[in-house]
């Protein structure tokens, strides 16, 4: 989706697996697996799932040998692109190099510049691309003592010392990530890499908490960034159900018009005035929608003060009222008992993703 007032930094790019990270590609979608990456099949169906609610990338620990050799079935078990999540053995990922669309190494664990250069170069053998991740809570230990407590100063330093050996080495198909649970300290991190370098940038704000409270927290930090045109792919690190990462993250998105999937409800937060209880009817929609990809806007206001005006302007609007009105296109289209009310958004919902696809083929064929 195109947005008049958001103007993102044009990055360069680089490709995990099949999905362009930077340039002129859409801001992409990721989350990680919480399944023992060595039960091959929980983290197949898993992934699944994720890929499922609409996430482009997803990440994948490979702490030790088994789990590296249960990340290549894995790979060849799904079609999602996969990350693989190195710490400290970078044997590890000279293991899983020949597997993963991309690999992801902490420099504040990873160790010497030998180690590194030998990443990198399995790395270039297979084409794929590295991912630094800066974390407020692994830096190295010299910084660490430099600058007495994590700040943004500190992650950027360990982030241009890491892209120094890249350079150094000749490797440019890299993304970057400057990740602390302090939303400020991010932010900042973020805003003073992207004034420095050109690389697609990875946003995220790390540890961020609970479902409810590191949902606002990555909302707050994420959208700052976005609204700035700082950021080429989100992961919503949540204390949740990996799913919930992915569905934030879409929201997020959808919220400041960068990309849209799926249904968007537009619903008043309801009142005394409403005529129809809009929370049961927006949860029972959601509910319904949930498995729907294709984009359409549906409206669901509880009265006539903001109803007709919010129902025009969607794909499908209701207005509640003595006799609550469907809208389809813009124009008011029946009356609708209570009873009625979430049969018929449905049925009219996906009357009018048919006529979509419908269009879709014509234009394409």
């Amino acid at each position: 989706m195109n947005n008049s007032w958001i103007k993102r930094k044009k990055t360069d790019h680089i490709f995990v697996g099949d999905v362009g990270v930077g340039g002129d590609h859409p801001i992409s979608v990721q989350s990680m697996t919480n399944t023992n990456t060595a039960d091959v099949q929980a983290t197949v169906n898993q992934i699944e799932q994720l890929q499922a609610a609409g996430a482009d990338i997803v990440r994948v620990s490979v702490p030790d040998n088994e789990c590296a050799k249960a990340f290549k079935k894995i790979k060849g078990s799904v079609s999602i692109p996969l990350v693989a999540d190195i710490h400290f053995d970078y044997k590890i990922a000279l293991l899983v190099a020949d597997s993963a669309d991309c690999l992801r190494i902490n420099p504040g664990n990873i160790g010497k510049e030998a180690k590194v250069k030998e990443i990198i170069q399995a790395a270039t053998d297979n084409n794929i691309p590295i991912r630094i991740g800066v974390n407020a809570g692994s830096l190295e230990k010299d910084l660490q003592k430099k600058y007495g407590e994590p700040n943004s100063d500190a992650l950027v330093e360990s982030a241009l010392r890491h892209v120094d050996i890249l350079d150094k080495h000749d490797f440019s198909n890299f993304k970057l990530s400057l990740k602390a649970s302090n939303i400020q300290m991010t932010v900042e991190s973020y805003r003073k890499i992207s004034e420095l370098l050109d690389q697609p940038l990875h946003l995220g704000i790390t540890e961020s908490g609970s479902y409810r409270a590191g949902s606002v927290k990555s909302s707050i930090g994420l959208g700052m960034l976005l609204s700035e045109g700082i950021g080429d792919t989100v992961r919503v690190s949540l204390a949740s159900d990996p799913v919930d990462e992915v569905k934030i993250g879409w929201d997020i998105l959808k919220s400041l018009n960068l990309r849209s999937r799926g249904i968007r409800i537009v619903a008043c937060p309801s009142c005394s005035r409403q005529n129809f209880n809009v929370i049961e009817v927006v949860n029972e929609l959601e509910t319904r929608f949930e498995g729907i990809s294709e984009d359409l806007e549906v409206a669901i206001i509880g009265c006539y003060v903001n109803g007709p005006g919010e129902s025009k302007a969607a794909d499908v609007g209701l207005t509640g009222g003595p006799s609550n009105l469907l809208y389809v296109d813009g124009l008011p289209s029946k009356k609708i008992s209570n009873e009625k009310l979430v049969d018929t958004i449905e049925e009219q919902v996906k009357e009018q993703l048919q006529k979509k696809n419908a269009v879709e083929i014509i234009v394409k064929g």
